[in-house]
């Protein structure tokens, strides 16, 4: 048994029945919604089409959504149905990035994730998703995709359907007949603001967009759609009887949609990032100093430094964790209800383990267990490099964001570990006293980090991207919205000023000690532009 949805374009008048039968179904808030009709028009006037989309989640085969859950409160029941537990979910919006159809949202007033659940209580009943039964052309058809008598099998077998982004590989089992490319494929056209409910008001990321007004003047509406299709004519033109409205409908373009959700992961994701970082490459400095027989270099003093440093970034790193969360008070679920295929759970424990053998290796130093202490310093390298690195795959299961898919990802966020590591110690150069050895290890570990972190951007953003979400990625990031933050933020400032700081400063420690600074400001603007970016592609 599997259950799946059939959407017939033939039949779609745009009703939005569907919207308010589930909104009154499931009391779902105003400005979120389980399923909404997308408006698209084509052609050139008076030679016009408006197509008529609804989308909702998919209930996927292979849900990434599921996957990428920490604590299972989304999951898969046995007709095929991708169900949501609320009682379970901590509010850490991993589903809404994982998501290539932007299923889901956050309530505003239970702050827990949400979807379409199939209207799974009336299933078990035998009765028909309310969407379905209140349909007045009968445009949307669910059941058992695998009873051949079934209506909906009847279709798939004969009708020529399509689907939304079949090449994510989640196996969607919501169809379309007359399914357009224009209507169905996210970037065929611009998001607009210049709609009824364009923009979200609140309930969903901590950056989301005030609600616009709801009401536009003629000359508002023509202004925007003059310039979003690139004409140079003037609104003013137009005033007179609308008469050169053909002018606008030459392309196809979103005439009504749902809210934008705005950046999911704000600011907290990114300086958790730099905070796991310094952490982490706190530590593995000191254990690379070990490796190249240059203990002695490291000062005691130095050392103490290098644990707090790690445990007091190691908590800072937790408590952005939790603040980022929508339920902080379930926060304790990532450990307690562990969905394994998570990385967020594999993170979540290798940060907690990586605290407790940094605790351990204090605890050696101090009670002087020196046969112990080369061990634990084994085993917290590598909790320290799974803790630099684990926020890549964590990335990569976000499934939504194309751009996040890099390989070169877990590079990226390891340098920046060493990096992060190098120039806090030369931070504390300024008051404790170091040996030359130890200082010109930092040195050399910060240029080589540098120059490797420049390397590896290059190679995410030159190398060939396979679709045109992180095509677009790059654009902005390079030659649109962040292009000024990342070349003169990233690259000059955060990358070559330091560089060029310790190449030509040598030994100095006041310069290592600027460059130090300078390079930890750069790796959170690097991470800012990495994180922000990808979650501005739109995903419906």
């Amino acid at each position: 048994m599997k259950y799946g949805f059939v959407i017939d374009n033939r039949k779609c008048i745009g009703c939005h029945a569907c919207t308010t039968a589930c909104k009154s179904e499931h009391q779902v808030p105003v400005g979120v919604n389980r399923t909404w009709v997308k408006y698209t028009e084509k052609g050139n006037f008076p030679n016009t089409r408006r197509i008529f989309s609804v989308m909702r989640c998919n209930h996927c085969t292979d849900a990434p959504c599921v996957e990428i859950c920490p604590v299972e409160a989304l999951y898969f029941r046995e007709d095929g149905i991708v169900d949501f537990d609320n009682d379970r979910c901590i509010g850490c919006k991993s589903c809404m990035q994982a998501c290539p159809y932007d299923a889901l949202y956050i309530d505003p007033e239970t702050h827990t994730a949400a979807k379409c659940n199939y209207c799974a209580h009336r299933v078990d009943i035998g009765l028909e998703p309310a969407c379905v039964n209140v349909c007045p052309e009968h445009a949307i058809i669910s059941g058992d995709m695998e009873n051949p008598t079934s209506e909906i099998a009847q279709l798939l077998a004969m009708e020529q359907v399509t689907v939304r982004k079949a090449a994510k590989g989640t196996n969607p089992n919501l169809f379309y007949i007359d399914g357009d490319e224009a209507s169905l494929n996210p970037i065929a056209t611009e998001k607009s603001d210049n709609y009824l409910w364009s923009a979200q008001e609140r309930g969903v990321g901590h950056f989301a967009k005030a609600a616009e007004k709801l009401a536009f003047s003629n000359d508002d509406v023509l202004q925007t759609l003059l310039e979003n299709n690139g004409q140079s004519a003037k609104a003013e033109e137009a005033q007179n009887g609308m008469k050169s409205i053909d002018v606008v409908m030459g392309k196809a373009r979103r005439t009504y949609d749902v809210p934008d959700k705005g950046i999911l992961w704000g600011w907290e994701v990114s300086a958790y990032v730099l905070t796991k970082a310094i952490s982490a490459g706190a530590f593995l400095l000191i254990f690379l100093a070990g490796i190249l027989g240059k203990m002695n270099a490291v000062s005691s003093e130095t050392m103490w430094w290098g644990l707090g440093i790690s445990l007091v970034f190691l908590a800072a790193t937790g408590l952005l964790l939790i603040k980022d969360l929508d339920r902080p008070d379930r926060f304790l679920y990532v450990l307690l209800r562990p969905q394994w295929n998570s990385w967020l759970v594999k993170g979540g424990y290798s940060i907690t383990i990586f605290g407790g053998l940094l605790t351990l290796w204090g605890a050696s130093m101090w009670f002087g267990w020196a046969g112990l202490e080369n061990i634990i310093m084994w085993g917290t390298a590598i909790f320290a490099a799974i803790t630099a690195v684990y926020t890549a795959f964590l990335f990569a299961q976000a499934k939504g964001r194309d751009f996040w898919q890099s390989p070169t990802l877990a590079i990226h966020m390891l340098v920046h570990s060493f990096m992060a590591g190098a120039a806090v110690f030369m931070l504390i150069g300024t008051f404790v006293e170091n040996s030359m050895d130890w200082m010109n290890l930092l040195r050399i570990v910060l240029i080589s980090g540098i120059v490797v972190n420049l390397f590896t951007i290059a190679i995410e953003l030159i190398t060939t991207h396979p679709t045109e979400e992180a095509k677009r990625t790059v654009d902005m990031i390079v030659s649109g919205r962040y292009k000024n933050s990342f070349w003169g933020g990233v690259i000059v400032f955060g990358n070559v000023i330091p560089l060029a700081l310790l190449y030509f400063g040598g030994m100095n420690g006041m310069l290592m000690a600027v460059a130090g600074l300078i390079v930890l400001i750069g790796i959170y603007l690097t991470e800012k532009i990495w994180v922000e970016a990808p979650q501005r592609i739109p995903l419906s």
